[in-house]
């Protein structure tokens, strides 16, 4: 059975104390670090290059989630991968080679990831099941923290599943992205959930080592 990971989106957190939220939600308990790194074209924000990324590294004990929301994300990798990220996850929308770039994760060994915004379906992931250890879904359109859950997720994950099955591809990892707190964490993970981004809804509480916590027990 995989275990339930809790994931904190530092797009959410104070960059004038990075260093600090990070050894917060370690202490936490949290099991990644999600780091989503934006473009302007891709999506209407700009957010993290590779050199934040190995500040980030140093700071950090648990794994780098590093999320692409880039353009061309094959001229990249190696530059991600270089600067610490341990998994990398690109969008299926933008990799017309989704084939090529997921082997240039792998070749990096790194852990390899595809993600699909909410208007995507799953039907795209089938020839590519075999060679990824992730699948992000994103519950909400990219480009901005603090944004609602879309309902439409919870069919959305119970699909997949049902896909992964299928297609003997269980091991595989399930992410969500957007709008994940502590009032639906359970729902989400009921519906197949393995790994749970959140953002404001961790640095936005007044306890957010609590809400973490809180979480994972919600998840045991």
């Amino acid at each position: 059975m995989k275990q339930k990971k809790i994931a904190p989106s530092l797009l959410s957190a104070d960059f004038t104390n990075i260093a600090k939220d990070i050894q917060m939600v370690e202490q936490g308990g949290a099991h990644l670090l999600h780091v989503d790194v934006m473009d302007g074209h891709f999506v209407p924000n700009l957010t993290f290059g590779p050199f934040i990324i190995q500040a980030i590294k140093r700071a950090a004990s648990i794994p780098l989630d590093v999320h692409l929301m880039i353009e061309s994300p094959g001229t990249y990798i190696d530059a991600y991968a270089d600067a610490g990220a341990d998994y990398i996850t690109v969008h299926a929308e933008v990799a017309p080679h989704l084939h090529r770039v997921i082997q240039q994760i792998k070749k990096k060994g790194k852990k390899a990831g595809v993600s699909l915004n909410p208007h995507t379906p799953i039907s795209v992931l089938e020839n590519i099941l075999q060679d990824i250890d992730l699948v992000l879904i994103m519950s909400v359109n990219p480009g901005f923290g603090g944004q609602s859950f879309i309902p439409n997720t919870i069919k959305k994950l119970h699909d997949l599943n049902a896909m992964l099955k299928l297609h003997n591809a269980e091991h595989i990892e399930i992410e969500v992205d957007g709008g994940i707190k502590l009032d639906n964490i359970r729902e989400v993970s009921d519906a197949g959930c393995d790994v749970f981004v959140s953002g404001s809804g961790i640095f936005a509480e007044t306890e957010p080592k609590a809400t973490i916590r809180k979480m994972i027990e919600v998840l045991a």
